[in-house]
């Protein structure tokens, strides 16, 4: 990265000093608001955080000129579900049924007494190695998921307002806010699934979310945002669900409630309700633009025929709703949205997710494409169509057209993937091979907010090595606490056996 033509710094009108720089590639995706467009040489001027030009030959004086060389200029993803903890969802890729492995919680576990398994000094670091993940993989914009599995509860005001001051240091846009849950299922000796209530405990984690985001949303020079995140439908009282949603028109924030994801939840909903989700979340006023839902998988309910997947296509359509699509962690799991391609033709709005490891939104976009075709039989599904869920459609769900977008006035959130890589094999189209051949390891610059926060594919300060081997560390101390949790409390072996017979070199 060559940085040349230093000039004395403007001021503007107040005066503050203004850095202008410019920024050039082989390839530039620039945006005219609505869609992308490709710029072949192309330029990039932003002054401070703003996004000032985009296009050829920019003649007026800059602050630093830098040249990206054969790389693809972009802008920034837009994670509206975003891995921010040691995944432990990879841990079910080859061991289950889930509620044998500790996804669903033992009832016995439920009478001895929850803990966190972390201290809130380990609960930091997860959070700022995530953060870093995310960034070196071009994502800038997050709206993180955790899981609540291995906590006494869910998550905390305090431990959200620290991982505000992280995000802020290591310079990623974040949207942060405690989850909450009024109950939770639980797996029973005799291997029935019932229900886990604590609905005072839920209505005290809604206030607290509230206050949050009243007291952090557009702190950090806006990088922090706020926004409310009830954990699953199935976990939530019609009360909770009917309050979360005047909160969020109360406050104008973003709410993200994962539903249509899985048959447990179904049936549960089914149970309590006689209706499917989607009709719960309509009836309680819940759907509306605001609204983000992971993972949108099952639609019509307990019985679903075409005429109800319609009939709920249509509800989310009409309220602006946002679809939260992860490809990754769905297929892992035998899960596919049908379809990608049907849902957009039917006006509703789909955004990307990462939801596991790695936070890589190009792998997504990869995998979300076969999937799309497999579940259509149709080629009609391109690759610049999960890059604008991961860019234009992602920023739209939060209502940020200055985000996810390289124009003039959006925000200098831009990406710099490396086209150099001999891995990536013959160039075909920007977008194409990036999505084809590429991966979240080829940003080799991020920016964010007009500051460098990814140079040379590392972030500058941060000990990869040391966060590799803390992380680990700390995962294992998060596998040792699976019996605890699982149904009848088996060995950890148990839970977790090896793809192959194990043979130590002790003979243990």
């Amino acid at each position: 990265m060559l940085i040349s033509g230093e000039r004395m710094p403007a001021e503007n009108e107040g005066g503050a000093t203004m850095t202008r720089t410019l920024l050039r590639g082989r390839w530039v995706i620039a945006s005219d608001g609505d869609d992308h467009y490709l710029l072949e040489d192309g330029e990039v001027v932003y002054e401070d955080e703003t996004i000032i030009f985009t296009g050829h030959g920019y003649d007026e004086p800059v602050d630093a000129e830098i040249d990206a060389g054969n790389a693809v200029i972009g802008p920034g993803f837009v994670d509206l579900d975003a891995l921010f903890d040691l995944d432990s969802t990879v841990l079910g890729f080859d061991n289950h049924p889930g509620w044998k492995k500790a996804r669903v919680w033992a009832s016995t576990y439920i009478e001895r007494g929850p803990r966190d398994v972390y201290t809130e000094e380990q609960e930091d670091f997860q959070h700022e190695y995530a953060m870093a993940q995310l960034l070196l993989n071009g994502i800038t914009t997050a709206l993180p998921i955790r899981s609540i599995l291995y906590r006494a509860w869910a998550e905390t005001y305090d431990e959200n307002a620290r991982a505000a001051e992280a995000a802020a240091r290591l310079g990623i846009r974040m949207y942060l806010g405690p989850s909450y849950r009024t109950g939770l299922p639980v797996v029973h000796p005799d291997e029935s699934i019932g229900f886990h209530w604590d609905v005072e405990r839920g209505l005290q984690g809604l206030d607290d979310a509230i206050r949050f985001v009243e007291d952090f949303d557009g702190s950090h020079d806006g990088l922090i945002r706020g926004f409310l995140q009830p954990d699953r439908i199935e976990g939530c009282t019609e009360d909770l669900i009917r309050k979360t949603a005047q909160a969020a028109e109360t406050l104008d924030c973003p709410v993200r409630l994962h539903c249509c994801q899985g048959e447990l939840e179904v049936e549960e909903v089914h149970k309590r309700w006689g209706r499917s989700s989607l009709e719960v979340l309509r009836d309680l006023d819940f759907l509306n633009a605001r609204a983000l839902l992971p993972h949108g998988q099952y639609l019509g309910g307990i019985e679903p025929t075409p005429e109800k997947i319609e009939r709920e296509l249509g509800w989310l359509a009409e309220s602006g709703a946002t679809i939260v699509h992860c490809p990754v962690v769905s297929a892992r799991h035998g899960g596919i949205l049908r379809s990608f391609g049907g849902y957009r033709e039917r006006g509703v709005r789909i955004g990307l997710g990462t939801d596991t490891f790695p936070p890589d939104m190009i792998t997504n976009m990869h995998i979300g494409v076969m999937t799309a075709r497999a579940a259509d039989e149709s080629m009609a599904v391109t690759a610049a169509d999960y890059y604008r869920a991961a860019t234009i459609d992602g920023a739209d769900a939060i209502g940020r057209r200055d985000l996810g977008r390289l124009m003039p006035g959006a925000l200098a959130d831009i990406t710099v993937f490396d086209l150099d890589g001999f891995h990536l094999g013959q160039f075909i189209d920007p977008v194409q091979t990036l999505v084809l051949n590429g991966s979240g390891r080829d940003f080799k610059t991020v920016i964010v907010n007009g500051r460098t926060v990814v140079e040379d594919h590392l972030i500058p300060g941060l000990d990869t090595a040391a966060y590799h081997e803390r992380a680990q560390r700390q995962y294992e101390q998060l596998i040792a606490s699976y019996p605890e949790r699982s149904h009848l409390h088996p060995p950890v072996e148990e839970i977790f056996a090896p793809s192959f017979p194990l043979h130590r070199a002790n003979g243990v």
